[in-house]
């Protein structure tokens, strides 16, 4: 019996991994990153671009792997909370849409002097084997999506404006509730329902500004 209980241990030492103790967790292997992933940064030919009134800036852009990054800056004309609302990327006949924006300086306007911005504007999966010498970012768009009493603090004349200059026949009021002003669409011509009207007035484009603002950069073959 001694010599069935040794074997077994005999055996269960054998079996075990070799070089770690009980107790110790093996390290997990590391992602393999791929060496030929180019690393390139590049200035734009044109580096500041104005176009309805708004001047965009980029410094660089660079190319770090699957992703392309620019330092992109632009005027902020009043205290609102502006952000980049639309940008693309292209290289060849590929247009890419999806992008993400990271906050990196904000100067505040004040009386009587414009505010600065400055994001990183990133776009991902891009393949290493794409040619990026002549690719072109482009900021489509900057918005300052207004908070709910905003439509009645800030927006409402400008809306009713731009409605009785287009004969829409809409009119626009304001109601409280739950202690804070909400716009309402408080009379509508009968073609429209209550949703076509509120999709109107609630468009972007009342609290938009579009450019394009477009650079051409040299991020390699």
């Amino acid at each position: 019996m001694k010599r069935i209980l040794v074997a077994i241990l005999l055996l269960a030492t054998a079996c075990a991994p070799g070089g770690f103790p009980q107790g110790v967790v093996q390290p997990l292997p590391t992602a393999l990153i791929d060496q030929s992933y180019p690393t390139v940064e590049s200035a734009p030919a044109a580096p500041v671009q104005s176009s309805s009134g708004i001047n965009v800036s980029v410094a660089r852009a660079w190319r770090d792997g699957k992703d392309v990054n620019a330092e992109v800056c632009f005027t902020l004309i009043d205290g609102s909370d502006w952000s980049i609302w639309g940008a693309s990327l292209q290289y060849g006949e590929v247009v890419l849409f999806d992008f993400a924006s990271t906050l990196l300086s904000i100067q505040e306007p004040v009386e009587g002097a414009s505010g600065l911005r400055c994001d990183t504007l990133s776009f991902f999966n891009i393949p290493p084997d794409a040619d990026l010498s002549a690719v072109m970012i482009t900021v489509d768009a900057i918005a300052a999506p207004p908070r709910p009493e905003d439509y009645c603090n800030i927006y409402i004349s400008k809306i009713q404006q731009t409605m009785n200059e287009r004969g829409a026949g809409i009119t626009l009021g304001c109601s409280d509730v739950n202690g804070a002003p909400v716009m309402q669409v408080v009379g509508k011509p009968d073609s429209l329902s209550q949703e076509e009207a509120e999709q109107i007035v609630f468009s972007d484009e009342f609290y938009t500004i579009r450019g394009p603002w477009s650079f051409v950069f040299n991020l390699g073959q």
